[in-house]
């Protein structure tokens, strides 16, 4: 049975013409597009040349969006010694060892956003892959949520920083802030996400690498971006 479309979706999804927008023009027309009541979260889909079947061609990373997501995000930690003081002083909302392991082993606890470990823990941290792992929670060195600089860790989290990679599909999603956020501010966060997916190209990747962009909110229209924006991407 097909899923009946609201008056509301219709209605934006008719003032967006069926063809590729510049990203000057695709946020402005997104924001004008709003009909919900919440203020939504607007995200950027890139569509990869890559097969992710194969190792050499996953496409991982993190960024650091210069206006960050619109909301801080909870932070735990998992370390040992005076690595936990360090993260109570840095403002992660939870932080332990041993203990902290056992809760979300037992009691499959993730009223987080990001966790970070230190490398000495990682032993007793590898045994939450199946609690972490499907909620994309665990911590990996490739995304400097392994690390010694806890300090550090919790800043780049909290102000903003976002983890992209390939899903089976060759989809990449990343929020890049709220429907609310200044229409350049989003333009330089979807900017600073689509340079760091083509830095973050895989050698192994043939052909054309990036085969389309599409801007979207939580309820709004995907709007298409034109090939333009990625030529911009590259230069910065």
């Amino acid at each position: 049975m097909a899923q009946k479309i609201s008056k509301n979706l219709t209605k934006a999804r008719a003032l967006v013409e069926p063809r590729p927008y510049t990203l000057n023009d695709a946020v402005p027309l997104l924001q004008k597009a709003k009909y919900a009541k919440f203020d939504e979260t607007v995200d950027l889909t890139l569509r990869l040349g890559v097969d992710p079947r194969h190792a050499d061609q996953m496409v991982r990373g993190t960024v650091v969006l210069p206006h960050g997501l619109g909301k801080s995000k909870i932070v735990a930690v998992i370390a040992s010694g005076d690595k936990i003081k360090d993260a109570e002083a840095a403002g992660a909302e939870f932080f332990g060892g041993e203990e902290l392991v056992e809760k979300i082993q037992k009691e499959g606890w993730t009223a987080f956003d990001a966790l970070i470990a230190t490398p000495d823990m990682m032993k007793s941290v590898g045994r939450l892959g199946k609690v972490l792992g499907p909620r994309g929670l665990m911590p990996n060195p490739k995304t400097g949520t392994v690390t010694q600089d806890v300090v550090g860790a919790i800043r780049e989290i909290k102000a903003g920083k976002v983890e992209f990679r390939t899903d089976k599909t060759a989809l990449v999603h990343v929020p890049v802030g709220k429907l609310s956020f200044d229409s350049q501010k989003l333009v330089d966060n979807a900017m600073t996400v689509i340079s760091s997916v083509l830095k973050a190209k895989p050698s192994a990747a043939k052909g054309k690498y990036v085969k389309g962009i599409t801007l979207s909110s939580t309820m709004g229209p995907g709007i298409q971006l034109d090939s333009s924006v990625t030529d911009i991407a590259g230069k910065q």
